[in-house]
Order: C-alpha cells, then sequence, then structure tokens
C-alpha cells in the first residue's frame, strides 16, 4: 500500500493494528471490485431511461428474493406490456454487479432459443472451447459445469408463457440446480404459486412526473427542461395521468417533448386527446386490465405515426413489419416480402435500408429505428416491440393494400417451407429455426391470405420440422391442423388432402401409434388412385408408406406386393437412378431379410446403398439408413466383423446430421448393443442399450413400440 495512505487513519505506526486493519479492509475492498470488473458479462444494453425512478422499493425485494433458496433460484417480474419489467431487470443487473462476481448475462428468450445463446455465450464471453461431438444439450450443460467461480446472474428477458413456451424453449436450458446461480425472469403472464415472484405496477404520480423531469436533466436541459415541467407542473401532472402512469407511456411522449422542445405540454396533452378522445377508460386511472395499457401506448404511438405522415413508405413498412410473428426477424425476409423482382433488387435494397435506418428528410429521427418503432437485435436481425407491432397492425388494417401485403408476406413464408426437406439434417434446422415463429404466425393467423396451391405449405414445413428434431408431440398439432384445414377449404376429394392424410398416417407411424396410421394410409392410397390415376408417384409413395406399416406390424405377406408394385411404378415414372427407387430398393431387401430371405436381401442392400451415395451423396440421413440395414442383414448371417464398421459409421453420420438427441440415434445405439451381445461383448451392450432405451422414453413416450423393444433387449442381456 503506498505510504501516503498512512496519513488516512494517522496510526502510531505502520505495524498498529488500526493501520492494519484498515490496510486490509481497502486491499480486500479493491480485490472484490476487481472480481467484479473481470466478471463475465454481456450487458451492452443501454437503458432507455435516463433516471430510474419509483422502483427502488422492488429492486430490493428483487435481491432478498434471488437470496432466499439454497438451491437454484428462479425469481420472475410480472406485469402488463410497457409496466417496465426489462428497465427493472436492467436496474437490478447494473446496480447489484458487485453481488455477481461469477458473472451477468442476459438472455432474450421470447422466440428465441435460450440453449443457443447459452453456447454462444460460453465461447465468447467465457472463451470456453466446446467440444463439437457434443451433441446440443451436453453442449449447453458443459457450459454450466465449466462457468467460472462465484455467484452469477441470468436474466431471461421476456418469457411468453409458463406452459409450453417455458418447458419447451427454457427449462431444459437452465443452470443446474446451485445455488450460486440466480435466474431472474420476466414475462407478461404470471407464473404459478411455485415461482418466487413480483409483481410489477404502474408508477406512481410522484415517480411519473419524476421520470419526466430526470428525461430532461439526461439530456442536457437541466436548466429550461426542469423548468419547462414546473412551470406547467398542473399540466404535467394531468399529462401523467392521462398516460395512466405507464412508464412506457411516459418515456414515448417524453422523448416527443425533447424532439419539440418549443411544444407547451398543454398542447401535447391537446394533440393526445384529439387523437384518442374516446377511449374514456384511459382517463381512468384505476382501470385495470391489458386492453387500457394498449390504449394507453398506441395513443403515445400515435405521435410518432403523426411524425411519418409525410413519409409514407416508412408506415407501410412499418405496416408490413407487423405482419412478422412478435420474435426477431432477419432482414432478408424483409426484402423477400418487399422486393417483387430480381431486376431492381440493388436498388430496392437500398431504399428499404434507408427507409428502416435514416429517411432522408430533414429530420433524421423520423426513422423507424430512431423513433423506437424498430429494434436491432443482432447483425442484420430486427424485431418490433409486440405493442408497437400491435399498434401497426391496427394501422395495416386501414390499408388499402393491406391484402396484398398479407399475399406477400404468405407468399416469401411459404417459400421458406419449401426448403425445409422431409428429413431435415441439423445443419438445416438451424438455418431455418429464426423462420419457424413467423411460420406459424401465418400458420394460425394468416391462412386465408395464402392461394389454394400453397395453402399446404406452412403445415407440412412446420411438421418436417418439429419432426426432425425428434419432437414429434410439436409436429402433431401442424399436421392435424393441416389435414383440417385442407379439407375445409379444398373439399374432401382433394390430392392436397391426400397428402395431408399420407403426412399425418407417417407421423402416427413414427410414434407407433400402428392402427391410427392404417386408415389414413388406406385413404390417401385411394383418394390418390382416384384423383391422379393407378400410375403416379404420390400413388407409389402411399404403396410404399402401406408397405413399411405392414412389415413394422410383421404383415409380411401383406406389405411385399405393395412394395413391388411401389418399385416397379417408381422405376416406370421416375428412371432407374432416382432417390425414390433406392429407398423401394432399401425397403424390399428390409422385408426380405425380416423373412429370412438373406441372399435376395443382399443385393439389394447394396443397390440401394451405392445408388443413394451417388445420388444424394457421401453423408446423407438416407446412407445412415442403408449402412444400417446393411450391418442388420450381416448380422443376423452371423458377418459380425463386416456388420460393426457398418454400424459405427451410421452412428456417427447420424449424430453429425440429426444431433445426439433423435430417435434414429437410438435405433442406432441399439443394433450396435445387439451386435455386441451376439458377440459376447456383454459389457460394451450395456451402456448402449440403457442409453438407447432412455433415449427412446424421453423423445417417443412410455408406450411406443420402441422402447418396449430396448427393455426386451435389456431384459434379454440380464438373464
Amino acid at each position: 500500500m503506498p505510504k501516503h495512505h498512512i496519513d488516512l487513519c494517522k496510526p502510531d505506526s505502520q505495524n498498529s493494528l488500526v493501520y492494519l486493519g484498515v490496510k486490509k479492509f481497502i486491499e480486500e475492498c479493491l480485490k472484490k471490485k476487481q472480481i467484479t470488473l473481470n466478471s463475465p458479462t454481456n450487458i451492452s444494453i443501454n437503458s432507455g431511461t435516463p433516471y430510474f425512478v419509483g422502483r427502488d422499493t422492488q429492486l430490493e425485494q428483487l435481491h432478498e428474493e434471488l437470496q432466499k433458496t439454497d438451491r437454484l433460484a428462479i425469481c420472475a417480474i410480472a406485469g402488463m406490456g410497457g409496466i417496465g419489467k426489462t428497465e427493472l431487470a436492467l436496474q437490478y443487473a447494473l446496480r447489484y454487479q458487485d453481488n455477481y462476481p461469477g458473472g451477468r448475462c442476459w438472455f432474450p428468450v421470447r422466440g428465441l432459443d435460450l440453449g443457443i445463446q447459452v453456447v454462444s455465450f460460453g465461447r465468447t464471453e467465457l472463451g470456453l472451447t466446446i467440444p463439437d461431438e457434443l451433441d446440443f444439450n451436453e453442449q449447453v450443460r458443459y457450459c454450466w459445469r465449466n462457468w467460472p467461480e462465484g455467484t452469477a446472474l441470468i436474466v431471461l428477458d421476456d418469457v411468453a408463457s409458463f406452459s409450453n413456451d417455458y418447458k419447451q424453449r427454457i427449462k431444459p436450458y437452465l443452470p443446474p440446480a446451485e445455488s450460486r446461480f440466480k435466474v431472474l425472469v420476466t414475462s407478461r403472464q404470471r407464473p404459478g404459486a411455485s415461482y418466487r415472484r413480483i409483481d410489477l405496477d404502474v408508477l406512481s404520480p410522484e415517480a411519473a412526473l419524476e421520470l419526466l423531469r430526470s428525461r430532461s436533466v439526461a439530456y442536457g436541459q437541466s436548466l429550461v427542461g426542469k423548468e419547462r415541467i414546473d412551470k406547467e407542473l398542473t399540466e404535467a401532472e394531468a399529462l401523467c395521468e392521462w398516460l395512466g402512469y405507464l412508464p412506457l407511456g411516459l418515456e414515448l411522449v417524453g422523448r416527443y417533448l425533447d424532439l419539440h422542445p418549443t411544444f407547451t405540454i398543454a398542447k401535447v396533452q391537446k394533440r393526445l386527446e384529439k387523437k384518442k378522445l374516446a377511449a374514456k377508460a384511459l382517463l381512468d386511472p384505476t382501470e385495470e386490465g391489458e386492453m387500457t395499457a394498449q390504449l394507453g401506448v398506441a395513443a403515445a404511438f400515435e405521435l410518432s405515426w403523426e411524425d411519418l405522415k409525410d413519409c409514407p413508405e416508412v408506415q407501410q413498412l412499418g405496416c408490413r413489419l407487423s405482419l412478422f410473428a412478435p420474435a426477431p426477424f432477419e432482414w432478408s425476409l424483409v426484402e423477400k416480402c418487399v422486393i417483387e423482382t430480381e431486376d431492381d433488387r440493388e436498388e430496392e435494397q437500398e431504399e428499404l435500408e434507408e427507409l428502416r435506418d435514416r429517411v432522408a428528410w430533414p429530420t433524421a429521427n423520423r426513422s423507424l429505428l430512431k423513433l423506437n418503432l424498430l429494434q436491432l437485435t443482432e447483425q442484420q436481425t430486427y424485431q418490433l416491440h409486440p405493442l408497437i407491432r400491435e399498434f401497426f397492425l391496427t394501422k395495416l388494417a386501414q390499408l388499402p393494400e393491406a391484402d396484398s401485403y398479407k399475399q406477400s408476406f404468405c407468399k416469401t413464408m411459404v417459400a421458406v417451407a419449401k426448403t425445409i426437406p422431409q428429413t431435415p439434417t441439423r445443419d438445416q434446422i438451424a438455418v431455418v429455426t429464426p423462420a419457424i415463429p413467423h411460420l406459424e404466425e401465418v400458420a394460425t393467423v394468416l391462412t386465408d391470405w395464402l392461394r389454394d396451391e400453397d395453402l399446404i405449405w406452412p403445415f407440412v414445413g412446420l411438421g418436417r420440422f418439429y419432426r426432425g428434431r425428434g419432437t414429434y408431440d410439436q409436429a402433431e398439432p401442424w399436421y392435424e391442423k393441416c389435414l383440417d384445414i385442407t379439407t375445409s377449404r379444398l373439399g374432401e376429394d382433394h390430392p392436397d388432402v391426400a397428402s395431408s392424410l399420407n403426412n399425418l398416417g407417417l407421423l402416427y407411424q413414427a410414434q407407433g401409434r400402428y392402427h391410427q396410421a392404417e386408415p389414413l394410409y388406406v385413404q390417401a392410397l385411394d383418394m390418390r388412385k382416384q384423383l391422379l390415376g393407378e400410375e403416379h408417384p404420390d400413388v407409389a409413395q402411399s404403396l410404399n408408406n402401406l408397405g413399411l406399416l405392414y412389415q413394422a406390424q410383421g404383415r409380411y405377406h401383406q406389405a411385399e406386393p405393395l412394395y413391388v408394385q411401389a418399385l416397379d411404378m417408381r422405376k416406370q415414372l421416375l428412371g432407374e437412378d432416382h432417390p425414390d427407387v433406392a429407398t423401394s430398393l432399401n425397403n424390399l431387401a428390409g422385408l426380405y431379410e425380416a423373412q429370412g430371405r438373406y441372399h435376395e436381401a443382399e443385393p439389394l442392400y447394396v443397390q440401394a446403398l451405392d445408388m443413394t451415395k451417388l445420388l444424394l451423396g457421401e453423408e446423407h440421413p438416407n446412407i445412415a439408413t442403408s449402412l444400417n440395414n446393411l450391418g442388420l442383414l450381416y448380422q443376423a448371417q452371423g458377418r459380425y466383423h463386416q456388420a460393426e464398421p457398418l454400424f459405427v459409421e451410421a452412428l456417427d453420420m447420424i449424430k453429425l446430421l440429426l444431433g445426439q438427441d433423435h430417435p434414429n440415434v437410438a435405433t442406432s445405439l441399439n443394433n450396435l448393443a445387439y451386435l455386441y451381445r451376439a458377440q459376447g461383448r456383454y459389457d460394451e451392450a450395456e451402456p448402449l442399450y440403457v442409453q438407447a432405451l432412455d433415449m427412446r422414453k424421453q423423445l417417443l413416450g412410455q408406450e411406443h413400440p420402441d422402447v418396449a423393444s430396448s427393455l426386451n433387449n435389456l431384459a434379454g442381456l440380464y438373464e
């Protein structure tokens, strides 16, 4: 310690108890501060509130709630939109940073995968080198296991729901049940009684008025701004009351006052009342419920809308953006919705960016970003605040171009859905994941603006996406809704209805619900024959699927003629070298193997494998399927040394392409375990059987036939 510190307490000597005590105290403080400064964080959000007011009690209460448990602490800030939940969480993270030497993380979770953000934080902020061979869930757990020492704050901002949204997108990726992790959640929805919760109410009249004053002080107008409020104190109090003391409304009107320093508060009040004079409930601060808040915020937004009256292009762009779901969207999707032809793409891209960022008008504050009507969440990814989105939606309904805009949006999202293959790989799923909330928006809200020929595609895309992730329960409602909507809109005798029946049947079969799948397959086959003729690729597909079902049920004599007919039809219609022909060869070989007709099965398996490699490349889910099937055949023949490398290659490929947590991975583990058991390698077989059983239970449910198969295999090993 520098010698001049001795003057702080004037001890007799540096060996005195007073001096040594003060020295130790200062060193501990400096050490603690250094730890805080070095702690990892991604909180770079600048608070929109220049001076935080009226929430000191809630901040203290929040800190107390997070310290009460000796396990993982989860506390939720709940309240209506615009109430300041995010601001309170941000202020807590800033003010109590010294209490979290283990780091402070800010994760927006509406429409975003928490797991992806945790892994990204681990790589960028913690400097972790996460092994690529780990599956996604294990990568998340790796981050939590290797988290720096010390108490850490995890903020999950804007949880949409504590039922489906929370259980599916958040709960699986939460940190372990350790007391050093403190999780702070913000949500409009009140969580259940099991959660620690702070319900946020509107500001008090005094705090609301102080918020208007503090805006002026923070923006460098300490004398004129403060005097402006105090000079029109009665009018300012009336303005706060008219806004219902809602922080978001106060913030937006305060910003408008900053942008128009010559306006009197009375003039602003008059303009607000003129725009929403009929909304009597807004004048009653005791009125409760979500509707009051929306109207109050909409009235504040009217001011920004009015500022854009000379720039209808910006207004129209805002309206078009409201068609996206309340989740981040990539700007490339906006361009695809708005730009009609490739010829003018470069010029129109520039115009769109200008409208988005800084309109070429004398006052640059009229842009969507400047007026806080659009938020930049990350590079080339944007989001409308949900309340602003609702405001733009009401404006969209008033535009004569509304139907045209909705049709363009639907057309764009249909194009996205068509890029999702029948069996998407992990990389393909990652690419399309950001668009899924917006595809769901089309499938739930905008179906009336889908063309008849496109009607099926949003549902098919969503079904393929969730089935590709191995989450069959999430795929099912989309396939079911697809069948309902195609039937009601297109009539019962339509090819897309047959396709909907077929898709739902495929899902039921994957879930082991064979008795529900069969009538759907049969109905789809009959419809396709009637509508498309006896010789059509879709008819061949239905024959093949029905054969797969019969084989799974052990009805081999019924399956074989269907396979043969499908194979012949595909060769005739599609040519000898086509992926569907390879699929038929593979399926027929599987049937022969199940019947013990090994010598007939082997050349078909080899031909299918070679054809698939030639047509689809060396790494494709169908390649892994062919490798597995050929391995099973060799195993059945006792050719173990030929079977093992095929099983291992198939397992590695499936993990790489489909991810660690996928039903096909469980199948490959089971096959390899069966081989080891046949070779007497019981110690190697057991962990694979157990892993396959656990995965199947988790992914397919306790009642799935594959779970019963795994239980039988494990029981056989223990005999």
